[in-house]
């Protein structure tokens, strides 16, 4: 990620990797002229997660009406543009292919560049863009609903990825541990809600890959240890408030912990001293709390962007596409959408899929 290279002026970014549905634009890299967000929390809330199917269909329901309000907001027409940045990878196909479909035939009828974008670079991107003063080389912490990452970002190459989840990320955990709970969708407000009111030591559950070194995470253990403490106690349904909320904070602390303690290896393992932390999780109140008093003790920086650019959007997108636009990449009409790729790869690029 270069953050010395040139920038496209104005920037109409799509955001459709998941289930919610969003159009920005972005003056000169970093002035946020709109934010257009359409969630779709009612239409998974009754399923108690993502139903691909039903996002696809929603997102090709409202994209029209998302993208020409961002450009209202912004009062931008199309002729105005320099770009159209829009996710290609990685996320649920159905729902890329509305966003890129979509993108395409909006560059095609304004004439001007499209270019791709990867979904977490788009994050990393929104850390930038929210702390001026975030310099690579830095460590980043990507918690989503689909991932869950550490990588090494420099200024001159493609961000390191240094370990990752071996099974769930730590968002589906947090939605899976919601639904048994009977909190609702989504899960990480729902269980960060629910645990403020309970006990943090009143389960022992188990902190995921405790005993093993590297950087890898993994979150599939800690929500069966979790299942089989509602079970013990006679199901959701059984428990009383105070029981839920003790079982929701007892999970949240076990599952922070998880991410801090790798976190503070990988920049010690690295010798970084900044972290910024992305995705929908760094809206986690524990987890800010808890990283910004381990960087008070051991001396890092810890940067969160505003909730709003923490969950899935389309202004990280234009900041990604921003600088790809300013260093003359762009791709053609025939690009596709990738549900799987790595950071750094760019198979609608030519490169490894």
């Amino acid at each position: 990620m270069e953050r010395a290279a040139p920038i496209a002026e104005r920037v109409l970014g799509i955001e459709s990797s998941c289930d919610e549905m969003a159009a920005a634009v972005l003056r000169s890299g970093r002035h946020v002229l709109s934010n257009v967000v359409f969630s779709q929390d009612e239409v998974h809330a009754p399923y108690g997660g993502v139903v691909p199917e039903l996002a696809s269909r929603d997102h090709a329901r409202v994209v029209s009406a998302v993208a020409e309000a961002a450009l209202a907001e912004a009062g931008v027409g199309l002729d105005d543009l320099d770009g159209i940045a829009v996710t290609a990878g990685p996320g649920l196909v159905g729902s890329l292919l509305v966003g890129l479909s979509f993108a395409k035939a909006l560059a095609y009828r304004a004439g001007c560049p499209l270019v791709a974008v990867h979904h977490l670079a788009g994050h990393l991107a929104a850390a930038e863009l929210a702390d001026p003063g975030l310099a690579a080389p830095y460590l980043g912490l990507v918690v989503s609903g689909g991932h869950t990452a550490l990588y090494r970002v420099e200024a001159d190459v493609e961000p390191l990825l240094l370990g990752q989840t071996l099974d769930d990320a730590v968002g589906e955990a947090f939605d899976k541990v919601a639904k048994l709970l009977g909190l609702g969708f989504p899960g990480g407000p729902a269980v960060s809600r629910a645990g403020g009111l309970g006990n943090c030591r009143a389960v022992d559950f188990p902190r995921p890959m405790a005993k093993k070194s590297g950087l890898d995470f993994s979150y599939s253990g800690l929500k069966t240890a979790v299942a089989l403490e509602v079970k013990r106690r006679g199901g959701a349904e059984a428990m009383s408030e105070t029981d839920v909320a003790d079982v929701a904070a007892s999970f949240e602390a076990a599952a922070v912990e998880s991410l801090l303690v790798r976190a503070r290896r990988a920049l010690r393992q690295e010798g970084l001293r900044q972290i910024a932390v992305v995705g929908g999780v760094a809206a986690n109140r524990r987890l800010r709390e808890e990283l910004e008093t381990a960087g008070d003790r051991d001396g890092f920086g810890v940067s969160f962007p505003p909730p709003e650019l923490c969950t899935d959007n389309a202004v990280m997108i234009a900041a990604a596409g921003a600088r790809l636009l300013g260093r003359g990449e762009s791709d053609g009409l025939e690009l596709s959408a990738f549900s799987r790729v790595p950071v750094g790869q760019t198979p609608w690029r030519g490169g490894s899929p």
